[in-house]
């Protein structure tokens, strides 16, 4: 009997969405600082990114009275009709009108999930949306715990799962395809210096 191999997929443009979990700022100030500053250039990276390509972006907040706000860095990137997802359990998928948002787009079935916190949030979230049959990518670099161990171990979980774990510079570069596409330059340059 022969094994099959598995197919890695890839991020496609043309099918993808970008979600933005709980990027708040008095959770931020839990994180540990250098993490924390690479991880918003990260998702300020797919942000521009996404934009580029007209990929839609959906932003929660988790408790917003208690943590406040998306980080002012990341807000001021994100389009204008964003409207983020006021939530109080820990996965998206149970808060009102989160479904509504993400289904706006039935031929997006593609989820790239960054944010806060790897661990409870994004865990409980991409559990969900695998459940209802979405393909679901996270970049590592682009989702941050305040304890880096737990990071570390759901990102094990999430992979042994089917969670699609890769790098936001990856993200980017599979929704480019080819170095002839006219926007390589303007995503390529997000990256350059990084």
């Amino acid at each position: 009997m022969s094994v099959q191999p598995v197919q890695m997929p890839l991020c496609q443009r043309d099918y993808s969405q970008l979600l933005i979990i709980d990027a708040q700022e008095r959770l931020a100030k839990a994180m540990v600082p250098d993490e924390l500053e690479f991880v918003v250039s990260n998702i300020n990276r797919l942000l521009a990114a996404a934009k580029v390509f007209g990929i839609p972006v959906i932003a929660t907040q988790h408790n917003s009275q208690g943590l406040g706000p998306i980080i002012a860095s990341i807000a001021e990137n994100l389009p204008a009709d964003t409207q983020p997802t006021e939530k109080s359990a820990y996965s998206c998928c149970t808060a009102p009108g989160f479904e509504r948002n993400i289904s706006a787009h039935p031929e997006r079935r593609q989820l790239i999930v960054v944010g806060m916190e790897a661990h409870i949030c994004i865990s409980q979230t991409v559990s969900g949306l695998q459940r209802w049959g979405y393909q679901v990518f996270v970049p590592a670099d682009a989702i941050i715990s305040r304890k880096p161990e737990c990071k570390t171990n759901v990102l094990g979980r999430m992979r042994n799962g089917g969670i699609q774990v890769s790098c936001a510079e990856s993200v980017a570069f599979e929704w480019i395809g080819d170095s002839t596409n006219e926007q390589f330059r303007s995503v390529w340059s997000l990256f350059r210096n990084q």
